[in-house]
């Protein structure tokens, strides 16, 4: 059953006003609204359209383009001559931002398609789902950070009151935040060798998102200083011969204050005081290449 131009399921429901005046835009907008309906699992109204290629853009919060995986994904679908994986969009000034498919939209780009077949959602706030909605290609920790910190950017300029906990689904890890401060600053962080201390204590605040930011450059400005120091011993070891792809992380295994307390733990702040003290004070006329070759076979050394 056709209404106003488009399909409606169920037939025997009436779609809300603003979801209709949505369909109307994106025919407005040089698109077409194929089909409004409500999804199987949460009854939500949604459209299916066809949007035009030149307004659908990534959100602005989005993790860079990877080259590698477009172009193996162009090659996909150039070879089965066919477009089989709408994209998600939702409406935004003018434009429809995609927090789920902008590698697809780069390939229709490149492939001069005139519209991008998409699910548009009527709820904006979809676009700071990227991190659950996208499964385009896996986040890699530096990725999901700098999204996170996007994120938690945007929602500050929107004027958003709740506080940071409440924002534990879109964000993930609380940690993603203090880290895509320090990607923004240093592209090559070692995030990854941090994060196991991190993921620890390192956890979602109940201030407002305005507030908490300010903690959060606080706990960068420490992790910061935490880095420093062990750039600094780094340098020591490659003096004495020692250069070894896990040498950051066999340090800060050295010097981790939490060991392997499961119940109680310190905050961030007295586990950051202990780390650094405990980084300050290492001996790296202690360490020979093969301690460091043995945990990287065998797993993190224990606290010294």
């Amino acid at each position: 059953m056709a209404r106003l131009g488009f399909a409606v399921h169920p037939e025997d429901k009436e779609p809300p006003a603003e979801v209709i005046r949505l369909a109307e835009l994106i025919d407005q907008d040089g698109g077409s609204a194929l089909a409004v309906y409500r999804d199987p699992v949460g009854g939500h109204w949604q459209i299916f359209a066809l949007l035009p290629r030149e307004k659908v853009q990534a959100t602005p919060y989005q993790r860079d383009l990877s080259k590698a995986h477009a172009e193996r994904l162009l090659k996909v679908v150039k070879k089965i001559d066919r477009f089989i994986d709408p994209v998600v969009a939702v409406r935004a000034d003018g434009l429809y931002w995609t927090p789920n498919g902008n590698h697809r939209r780069h390939v229709l780009e490149k492939l001069k398609a005139e519209f991008v077949p998409a699910i548009v959602v009527p709820d904006v706030d979809v676009a700071f789902q990227i991190l659950a909605l996208n499964t385009e290609k896996a986040h890699n920790l530096k990725e999901k950070s700098l999204e996170v910190i996007r994120m938690y950017r945007g929602l500050i300029e929107r004027g958003e009151k709740r506080d940071e906990e409440s924002f534990s689904f879109q964000f993930e890890e609380a940690y993603f935040v203090t880290l895509g401060l320090l990607y923004e600053k240093y592209p090559r962080f070692a995030g990854g060798a941090f994060s196991p201390i991190l993921r620890r204590v390192d956890h979602f605040l109940k201030s407002s998102l305005r507030a908490a930011h300010e903690t959060r450059k606080e706990r960068a400005s420490r992790l910061e200083e935490a880095d420093g120091l062990l750039k600094g011993i780094v340098d020591k070891l490659k003096r004495r011969g020692i250069n070894h792809p896990f040498v950051k992380n066999f340090v800060l295994a050295r010097c981790n204050p939490l060991g392997r307390a499961r119940k109680t733990l310190p905050g961030f702040d007295q586990t950051m005081d202990r780390l650094i003290a405990a980084l300050g004070a290492f001996d790296v006329a202690k360490i020979r290449q093969e301690d460091i070759a043995r945990s990287a076979v065998m797993g993190a050394p224990p606290p010294a």
